[in-house]
């Protein structure tokens, strides 16, 4: 009975765990200029970091990411 209760109790602070990491930017296709923003809230609102990937693969980072993240890409011409 106590080992039920401590593996129960151990998924659940594994679950809790999971859910707290920050949200990680998706990978930018060949091809695409990309942007991810992080913010600091559902309402996003206020922007806490962003990451922009260029035509040829470079990519600047600043800030810091959280769970509210949106991402936007756009073909190279």
């Amino acid at each position: 009975m106590i080992r039920r209760a401590l593996l129960a109790t151990l998924l659940a602070l594994a679950a809790v765990s999971v859910a707290a990491a920050p949200a990680q930017a998706r990978a930018c296709k060949h091809g695409y200029t990309c942007v991810t923003v992080w913010y600091s809230d559902s309402t996003r609102t206020v922007v806490v970091g962003e990451k922009y990937e260029d035509c040829e693969g470079n990519a600047e980072m600043w800030g810091t990411r959280s769970g509210y993240v949106t991402f936007d890409e756009s073909p190279c011409y």
